[in-house]
């Protein structure tokens, strides 16, 4: 499990932010409002040059070169262009063949060559050193808005509008084409780590792509001049309520972070496919996301014209699973007992106030809306409601708890004592609305977040046999039995 940790958000952009890239020192950031914004990261003030002007209309992708001397910018106005990180300059400007609008660029790992693609679904391969065009190709169907090169460069691999990925040698030469996603691929990266296949005898590539259909997919990529290309999906990540635009890999594989249009970001394990951590920062469509190469860094761009820096961190388990179990005794919560609640509901940005307020487990309990905004100075009211729902479930639970309710008759998802409980593949039991609307929209466990075996729901009639005979010595409790 990953704890993230808020560091802040960059204003600067005046438009919707569509993509963030990483160095290893610094922070690119582009928009709809034709700038590209570049940032130190030591302390997140702009380089000299920046902004950088240049295009006419829409900027929608910039990504540095593994060099890291240059960085690549293109547009909806058909120009690819290649910036200086020195000063700033433009080093080129490349016309897309039919001056399509330009989605997507990325560089080969050796900076030799750029690829971008067009909204008319063409792709070119530029030859960086002698800034010039190498090899076009087309896909078959649907804009490209994707693009990723395998961590060797002898392969690159782009995602359609139409839901296709493609997969692409270095001379252009068409290896592979499937659907991917249905009503459209929207991202796709490599893992710079490889892993062996089930048999242990192939190395592989692991790569993520995102789409329209609210998923992400992890494949495992093999590719050799006696084998050819194989690709296969190894897990289907579920967890977003809407479709995803944004997926990275962590530098060492271990994780994927996406982005959606339910305005939240959500990090998981690339092992299991679990849930590590889900943020709801931003307040509209989260459109990209990037890990930082050498440092525990996160940065997602949405289009509420922000863009938002994260730090990764290893989570204290052992704190996040005590305050579970002693969430029926809220009030005797200490300061840092607060401050580990707030990190594991993904409330990290708000704790520097919590903690200069000195809010232990009573106080927090008398929050109110005024004084979240007057007392800790949170001026959000979208952060202010989310934290008082967040409030008010821990209520809720000390309420249960205090009304000597045996635990395994309270549905784990709405606290309340269950009617018609049932038994999900995780083992545990729900209610059966309450299950049955939680699977409507993921597919992971609501105790475990690792992805459920099937949606079957099996009818716990023990549970049900066991709640009544307890109602019936519980006469306050009478409206609730049910009949078994």
């Amino acid at each position: 499990m990953k704890m993230v940790e808020f560091i802040r958000t960059l204003s600067d952009h005046l438009d919707d932010v569509n993509c963030c890239a990483f160095s290893d020192s610094l922070l690119a950031t582009c928009s709809l409002d034709k700038t590209i914004r570049v940032y130190y990261l030591n302390d997140y003030t702009e380089v000299p040059f920046s902004p950088l002007r240049g295009h006419t209309y829409a900027v929608h992708c910039c990504c540095f070169s593994p060099s890291q001397t240059m960085l690549a910018s293109c547009s909806t106005d058909g120009r690819t262009i290649l910036w200086s990180m020195c000063s700033g300059q433009v080093l080129a400007s490349l016309e897309h063949p039919g001056c399509s609008p330009v989605r997507v660029c990325r560089f080969s790992p050796s900076s030799m060559y750029l690829v971008s693609g067009g909204a008319d679904g063409s792709v070119v391969l530029w030859n960086v050193p002698l800034m010039k065009l190498y090899r076009s190709g087309l896909v078959k169907d649907g804009s490209l808005v994707a693009c990723a090169f395998s961590p060797g460069g002898n392969l690159f691999i782009t995602g359609s509008s139409s839901g296709d990925i493609t997969a692409w040698d270095e001379n252009m030469r068409c290896l592979y084409n499937g659907k991917a996603h249905d009503l459209g691929v929207t991202c796709c990266d490599f893992s710079s780590q490889t892993v062996t296949d089930a048999d242990g005898d192939i190395e592989c590539f692991q790569m993520a792509s995102c789409g329209q259909d609210y998923e992400i997919r992890l494949w495992l990529v093999s590719y050799s001049d006696d084998r050819g290309l194989e690709m296969r999906c190894k897990l289907t990540l579920s967890g977003h309520t809407a479709p995803v635009l944004s997926c990275a890999f962590s530098s060492d594989g271990q994780i994927i972070v996406s982005g959606s249009v339910d305005k939240s970001v959500i990090i998981f394990s690339s092992k299991t496919g679990s849930i590590l951590h889900i943020l709801t920062h931003h307040t509209r469509y989260v459109t990209a996301c990037a890990l930082a190469p050498n440092q525990p860094l996160l940065a997602t761009g949405s289009m509420d014209k922000t863009v938002t820096i994260w730090k990764l961190g290893p989570a204290s388990q052992s704190a996040v699973g005590r305050l579970r179990r002693t969430e029926a005794h809220i009030e005797n919560w200490t300061e840092k007992d607060v401050r580990n609640w707030l990190s594991a509901e993904g409330l990290a940005e708000v704790e520097k106030q919590f903690s200069s307020n000195n809010i232990d487990g009573k106080e927090l309990l008398d929050l109110t809306k005024d004084t979240l905004l007057n007392d800790l100075k949170i001026e959000s009211l979208g952060l202010r409601n989310k934290i008082m729902r967040q409030i008010e479930e821990l209520r809720s639970k000390m309420k249960a708890a205090s009304s000597n309710i045996p635990e395994e008759f309270l549905c784990p998802i709405t606290w309340e004592i269950m009617k018609d409980p049932v038994m999900a593949s995780d083992g545990y039991s729900y209610e059966r609305s309450a299950i049955e609307s939680w699977i409507s929209t993921r597919r992971t466990s609501p105790m475990t977040n690792l992805p459920l075996e099937n949606l079957l729901l099996t009818p716990n009639r023990t549970l049900k046999m066991a709640l009544n005979r307890w109602l019936d010595t519980r006469p306050d409790q009478k409206d609730k039995q049910v009949t078994t």
